[in-house]
């Protein structure tokens, strides 16, 4: 579990140790939580575990399409999927 307590950050504190905290973000992949004059502006995160968020996302995204074709009725059948296919491709093995 993330302690956000030791990864908040003054902009000053980044700015003196840049080479530190990119180094530390990338090896415990915890993230650092950047303040500017006491408020929270600004989260830096390594590079997979932004990747794997933005991928969450997407994932989340076709899902709530999904839900909207459900709930709309936009909806067809695992036999008519397979005949639709079928049609535009060819016999299905």
């Amino acid at each position: 579990m993330i302690d956000f307590a030791q990864n908040i950050k003054p902009i000053s504190y980044v700015k003196a140790h840049t080479t530190e905290v990119v180094k530390n973000v990338g090896e415990t992949k915890s993230p650092i939580i950047i303040t500017q004059k006491g408020e929270a502006k600004a989260v830096i995160i390594d590079i997979e575990s932004y990747q794997k968020t933005l991928n969450a996302i997407h994932l989340a995204k076709l899902l709530s399409f999904s839900e909207m074709d459900l709930k709309n009725g936009n909806i067809v059948t695992h036999e008519e999927a397979k005949k639709r296919f079928e049609k535009k491709i060819g016999k299905i093995i």
